[in-house]
């Protein structure tokens, strides 16, 4: 079955979706994005992903191409005609096509919007998280304002390349003062040896990722005490679990930094209790 992709209004096949050349998501990386994950068919944590979907369009003074609700109907349209059960689905809008010029193009310029969807190998998730993951550390160079769900990402890819150049999963990235902001494309979290589970606060300096608030929510629920504040690398390095948090990754255990075991160098008790009641606090529709 030929995949679709919705492109600027029409369902199209893949090798048929094509946007204009001038469209400055492709000259000036100039566009935001959401990925949500599918389950059963359904999105997983719509509302939340839409929410932050418009706080980024805001930010970047892009306008919402069409009312959410229509945005709804598209996303999950783009899922049914891919016959995604588990897997994800993309979303991306630009601020459209226009002559190339660092300005705003002209008001009325029409947003440009992309969704495709694709089926993940569940088996091989659940085995990569039965195993855990090794992360590598590198030095933050993004811009300032992560928190805002940009396509602007070659740092990310860089940071992704060199983890896999190094055997690794994951990049954490470590700010000038020594601290884990997050991972090139998830949350970064530890356990300290007095059961305190750890992440960064969800200021400008990472992204306020959606599986991470779901995450919080588990916490509460299972008892377990939270501390929003930054961890430096020593920290990780010395703690009893690691782990990091996206949409396609859910709750996915570190078992190693920098090639130093974390823990018992195995997926930790609480990490995987995370990950197997994740989807209990989390919303579908």
């Amino acid at each position: 079955m030929s995949r679709i992709a919705y492109v600027n209004g029409r369902y199209r096949r893949h090798r048929d979706a094509l946007i204009q050349v001038e469209d400055r998501g492709y000259q000036f990386a100039d566009g935001v994005y959401e990925v949500c994950e599918v389950r059963g068919a359904h999105i997983v944590d719509e509302r939340r992903h839409m929410a932050r979907l418009t706080r980024s369009l805001a930010a970047l003074r892009i306008a919402l191409p069409m009312p959410l609700s229509a945005l709804s109907i598209v996303v999950h349209e783009t899922v049914r005609r891919n016959r995604v059960r588990n897997g994800i689905v993309y979303l991306q809008i630009t601020r459209g096509v226009a002559r190339r010029d660092f300005a705003f193009p002209a008001p009325g310029t029409a947003p440009s919007i992309v969704v495709t969807a694709r089926a993940h190998d569940t088996a091989k998730a659940e085995k990569a998280a039965a195993e855990g993951i090794a992360v590598i550390t590198l030095r933050d160079n993004r811009w300032a304002r992560p928190d805002i769900k940009s396509v602007s990402l070659l740092p990310n890819v860089l940071a992704k390349q060199a983890a896999r150049d190094a055997g690794a999963r994951e990049a954490w990235l470590v700010d000038a003062k020594g601290f884990v902001t997050e991972g090139a494309s998830s949350n970064a979290w530890i356990v300290t040896a007095d059961g305190e589970v750890v992440t960064r606060p969800a200021d400008n300096s990472i992204l306020n990722g959606i599986s991470r608030a779901v995450v919080k929510d588990v916490i509460v629920a299972q008892g377990l005490r939270l501390c929003e504040r930054p961890f430096t690398v020593a920290e990780a390095m010395a703690a009893r679990e690691a782990f990091v948090t996206a949409a396609s990754q859910i709750v996915q255990p570190v078992v190693s930094i920098d090639g130093q075991p974390i823990g018992n160098g195995h997926p930790g008790l609480i990490a995987t209790a995370l990950r197997r009641e994740f989807h209990r606090h989390a919303e579908f529709t």
